[in-house]
């Protein structure tokens, strides 16, 4: 007799309600799993709420970042040796399910620590296509994660480029802008984008609801010589473009938007490729990641400054995209259609919020913190690059003292510049990890 195990039946993101949507009650990427380190706990701030992720010996967890006892953030503590979270202040720790495990400071044989104001905070984690997903809500069983499908239904088929960052503007700003294709030619003028390919853009809406819409630009990108593109956005923050070609085969762009607080939001960034040639997959394989995340930097800082800058006269206007923007073409329709969606279900997580005041260029250029410092490739690859310069420079002091020492002037005519050009390469190199270029490549 065999046992029938009963179909899960999910739920909508955004709750049951079909005027509101609960930012809630819906699945966010927080993190790479590969940027994440299991020996030590790890901050991260969704929806306005304080957490801190930490491995549990076989899995990830997710709680509030707060000690229920003097409200230290446990972000700050450690792993401790028995595989618990422990707080930095006096020492309390921890299980995976939130209990306290043990008071340092209580006596023996006492209770304090099973009482439930004991206890943190604990939020659904889940994992899936690389990344680790948060759920604040109640439901997090019975609504579906956002993952990629065509990368889930064949895996092995695909080349898949990854990066992030953290941006100096919402998630909706973030998911405008990238529902928008027409901007590419302009913003993005000799990175990844061309004026000379500027054209109509006539977007066609397809299905539209609480759980997002499709649309399709039946002509596509480069007038057409590259075929028609499709459009998804899986309400509240995901959203991919598809495009298929003759010459190229299948891209996809796809877009997670993490809300993390007013005027500040998690982009996650994946480029899934089916090529028509061995070669390309070839040679993005031989590309560090690293290498790849500096070049995506430049890219996202083509439109980062006027973007960060671009909600804050909206916000002047009230909000209200209809009276602030003149969307005049059918190439602003996904805009439309996306503001739309965020007032007829009340979608903002912040809303009645002001924005912060606005950064200086130089903080909004700043590529350390809002990615090198959380990416495990770039930080590894600037550790590497400052110890090779400091290996250079020894390298060329020993030189210098040798030749001077031994009088072999050629050894400081051949060696000396040779140690000046590597310092100065990899400095600059270096300095791509830490800021960007303040005149982006279109204004070149």
């Amino acid at each position: 007799m065999h046992q029938q195990i009963d179909k899960i039946e999910y739920l909508p993101a955004g709750g049951n309600d079909p005027n509101y949507f609960d930012p809630k009650e819906a699945w966010y990427p927080v993190s790479y799993i590969a940027d994440l380190d299991r020996t030590k706990p790890t901050a991260f701030t969704l929806l306005d709420q304080d957490l801190v992720i930490w491995w549990d010996q076989n899995t990830w967890r997710t709680f509030a970042d707060r000690c229920p006892h003097r409200l230290a953030r446990l972000s700050e503590g450690r792993i401790a040796d028995d595989g618990l979270i422990e707080c930095p202040y006096h020492g309390w720790a921890f299980s995976g399910d939130g209990q306290c495990d043990r008071i340092p400071q209580q006596p023996e044989g006492g209770t304090a620590h099973t009482s439930p104001r004991a206890c943190v905070k604990s939020y659904a984690t889940t994992t899936a296509q690389g990344l680790l997903f948060v759920y604040l809500g109640g439901n997090a069983q019975q609504v579906k994660v956002p993952i990629i499908d065509a990368l889930e239904r064949s895996p092995d088929e695909w080349v898949l480029l990854n990066t992030f960052r953290d941006l100096p503007y919402d998630a909706s700003t973030l998911l405008e802008n990238v529902l928008d294709s027409s901007h590419l030619p302009f913003t993005h003028h000799k990175s990844v984008g061309n004026r000379a390919n500027a054209a109509p853009v006539e977007l066609e809406l397809g299905q539209s609801g609480k759980a997002g819409f499709t649309g399709i630009w039946a002509e596509g990108p480069r007038k057409g010589t590259l075929g028609k593109q499709d459009t998804v956005f899986i309400a509240p923050n995901m959203m991919w473009h598809d495009l298929t070609s003759k010459q190229f085969g299948v891209t996809m762009t796809v877009v997670y938007a993490t809300p993390m607080r007013k005027g500040e939001c998690r982009l996650f960034a994946r480029f899934p490729f089916q090529f028509s040639s061995k070669i390309p997959k070839f040679l993005i394989k031989l590309t560090p990641q690293w290498y790849s995340h500096i070049s995506q930097n430049a890219i996202l800082e083509d439109d980062q400054i006027f973007l960060h800058h671009q909600e804050r006269y909206l916000e002047l206007q009230k909000d209200n995209f209809a009276k602030a923007y003149y969307l005049p073409t059918k190439a602003d329709l996904f805009v439309t259609e996306y503001r739309k969606w965020l007032t007829q279900f009340k979608a903002d997580p912040f809303a009645g919020q002001g924005l912060p005041p606005a950064q200086s260029k130089t903080m909004l250029l700043d590529r350390f913190h809002s990615h090198t410092i959380h990416c495990q490739s770039c930080r590894t690859a600037l550790k590497n690059i400052q110890r090779l310069k400091l290996l250079i420079m020894g390298f060329g002091a020993i030189a210098l003292i040798a030749a001077l020492v031994l009088s072999l002037k050629y050894l400081v005519a051949l060696v000396i510049p040779l140690v000046l050009i590597s310092w100065l390469v990899l400095s600059n190199l270096e300095q791509k990890f830490y800021y960007g270029q303040e005149i982006p490549a279109r204004n070149k």
